[in-house]
């Protein structure tokens, strides 16, 4: 008899509208022996049940199969304990510097030039805004880095290198506050809220970091209040089941999103979890109406619970567009931070710099694949190592 896998949900009734929100969590169930069949005048045992074996013995045959033994259910699969997540970018800065160390080869081909002339210090800037830094920071570095040379007064490859290295990591800002808060407070969880537009990665990034929390001994829960999209709390209940974290989701699609990332919120603090990671609509910058929204969705969070991280995940690949979008997110929510993902693709490693000045908040993450544990801290050390050849 075929195995039997069920869903158990358990149904919270959210105060106040928005509908029913369900807490997922998946359990395997052992079949049951065959169910006796009622008749006229009494019961008797399903077919193939013990009862049924004297007519074969009766003729000399062998007792028929026990049809009504339960076969054993295979144990159900142990979820993988996830590795930390400190040194990942270090571990992974060969994905980064495959597509970031065409900028520093070009960088360190002008810098090795026996004559730095006017048209060469243009031809650096040009290469630095051509990767998405910015005018004005593009500017600043190439000032810089030029009082510099002059001063060493050199054409050293290494002391070059050493020098743009120096100029690039004052550039990403190497004082910067890039840890996560997601430490509980007294008896509630942190709240993380993940905001973004559509295709930028959003549900992905919350797996990924509950996974990584998890690795690093918190505990989660997730909060689909993405709605509007119908696979959206599917995609975070298949992460939930990956990563080992409880799902907290709508019954009906297009529920009230600030409801659900309520519920979520209390199903955190009475479980006690650690961390409450919410995820949010894929909200076009350009509709009003959606970023509201996303400001209701933060305002009801935070009458019984802090949100400790607003997390902005921006695809690296779009370039200034992505600035764009940044600018109105970082009106409504107060980012806190910023999750640039594709970062091992086509981007251009300049987008960091530029992303940090438009903001005045830090890079705190970055996707360097599409793996379980390919969202890693950013550590601009490695950074720069993987764009310098460090």
């Amino acid at each position: 008899m075929e195995q039997l896998i069920i869903i158990l949900a358990v149904v919270v009734v959210v105060v106040g509208g928005g509908g029913t929100t369900l807490l997922v969590r998946t359990r395997r169930r052992v079949p049951r022996a065959p169910d006796r069949t009622e008749v006229q005048g009494g019961t008797t045992a399903a077919p193939g049940a013990a009862g049924t074996a004297a007519p074969y013995l009766a003729e000399g045959g062998s007792a028929p199969p026990d049809l009504t033994a339960t076969p054993a259910a295979p144990p159900a699969p142990a979820v993988e304990k996830p590795p930390p997540s400190a040194g990942r970018l270090v571990r992974l800065r060969g994905r980064l510097a495959r597509s970031q160390s065409a900028l520093g080869g070009v960088l360190l081909g002008l810098l090795a030039r026996d004559r730095l002339d006017e048209e060469t210090w243009d031809e650096i800037e040009e290469a630095l805004i051509t990767a998405d830094m910015g005018v004005t920071p593009a500017r600043q570095l190439v000032e810089e880095l030029r009082t510099e040379v002059k001063v060493a007064g050199t054409r050293d490859a290494e002391e070059v290198s050493s020098l743009l290295r120096a100029q690039l990591l004052v550039q990403v800002g190497v004082d910067l506050d890039r840890s996560l808060h997601t430490e509980r407070h007294g008896d509630r969880p942190a709240v993380v809220l993940v905001v973004g537009v559509n295709g930028t990665g959003k549900t992905s990034v919350c797996g990924k970091l509950a996974r990584a929390l998890i690795g690093d001994g918190h505990s989660v829960l997730l909060g689909a209040a993405d709605t509007f999209r119908a696979a959206a709390a599917d995609q975070l209940q298949t992460w939930g089941e990956r990563v080992g974290a409880e799902v907290v989701r709508s019954d009906r699609g297009g529920a009230d999103p600030a409801s659900v990332a309520f519920d979520a919120v209390n199903q955190g603090i009475e479980r006690g979890v650690d961390v409450v990671i919410v995820d949010t609509a894929g909200r076009l910058h350009t509709k009003a109406g959606l970023m509201d929204e996303l400001g209701k969705i933060k305002r009801v969070i935070s009458r019984h619970a802090t949100v400790d991280e607003v997390l902005l995940v921006l695809d690296a690949t779009t370039g200034q567009n992505g600035l764009r979008q940044a600018r109105v997110f970082a009106e409504v929510v107060d980012v806190t931070g910023i999750v640039l993902t594709k970062l091992d693709g086509t981007a251009k490693g300049g987008i960091v710099v530029a992303v940090q000045r438009e903001l005045g908040v830090p890079v705190k993450l970055v996707g360097l694949g599409e793996g379980l544990d390919d969202l890693a801290p950013f550590e601009p050390e490695a950074f720069v190592d993987a764009i310098v050849g460090g």
